[in-house]
């Protein structure tokens, strides 16, 4: 979703051009606010996940990711396409001693740890940790940074119109850093794409200043009716292989 929407996101948003009037500021809490309240009444979900990221200035090839979600927060995630595909992880929060559980694909599907979510063999190759995966660590962090720019009046926010993304319809809301290059920026400039009907932000790009590619998270096939229990959270489950 590591340093994507929680990373660059502060970034972005702290140092956000101040010339935004009042009725962008309206807009923009407008529509925070609408995503927040379509979140808070979800409990659970499953989606694909698309996730790309500039590492070390290499854009790494696409991750195609099953994912399941369930509130406060427990998240397993099945890569289901090369480079990673059959590897499985596994966080419950409180369990585990806070630890990750998870293997790679093929015959290191044998080889299972627990991991601190910020452990280097996680982080490798990685932005952010797995515990900043979902579509509620998306919404919080740009609400945080929202409301803190909109009382100090320098929030910047436009609106892109509607774009088709993996079947659905979406609002486009983009916002644009000034292109100064005497500073590093996390993101010179941030797409996302808000699902029309059910207000869910399942789509997000990152640019930098030369138009690079930094990070792309995409929900696809996000099942907001996804009845989820413990037992889609356990290692014992017989469809896992932990």
């Amino acid at each position: 979703m590591t340093r994507i929407i929680c990373s660059a996101l502060p970034f972005f948003f702290w140092v956000v051009s101040a010339t935004a009037d009042a009725a962008a500021s309206s807009d923009a809490r407008q529509w925070i606010e609408e995503a927040q309240a379509a979140y808070g009444a979800i409990e659970s979900y499953t989606a694909i996940v698309h996730k790309q990221q500039r590492v070390e200035r290499k854009l790494l090839p696409e991750e195609t990711i099953f994912l399941k979600f369930r509130k406060p927060y427990s998240i397993y995630m099945k890569w289901i396409r090369p480079p990673y595909k059959g590897s499985e992880l596994l966080f419950v929060e409180g369990w585990n001693e806070n630890r990750v559980r998870a293997h790679r694909g093929g015959l290191l599907r044998f080889f299972i740890r627990d991991l601190h979510p910020t452990d280097p063999a996680l982080m490798k190759g990685n932005l952010r940790p797995v515990t900043d995966m979902g579509i509620g660590q998306l919404i919080t962090t740009v609400a945080m940074n929202v409301h803190t720019l909109l009382e100090a009046g320098e929030l910047g926010y436009h609106e892109g119109g509607k774009e088709v993304v993996y079947g659905r319809q979406t609002r486009v809301v983009e916002f644009v850093l000034p292109r100064d290059p005497a500073v590093r920026y996390g993101g010179h400039r941030i797409v996302i794409n808000q699902d029309v009907e059910n207000r869910m932000l399942i789509r997000i790009r990152i640019y930098d200043h030369d138009k690079h590619l930094v990070e792309n998270y995409g929900y696809e096939q996000l099942d907001l009716d996804a009845r989820l229990t413990a037992a889609d959270f356990d290692p014992a489950n017989s469809a896992y292989r932990f």
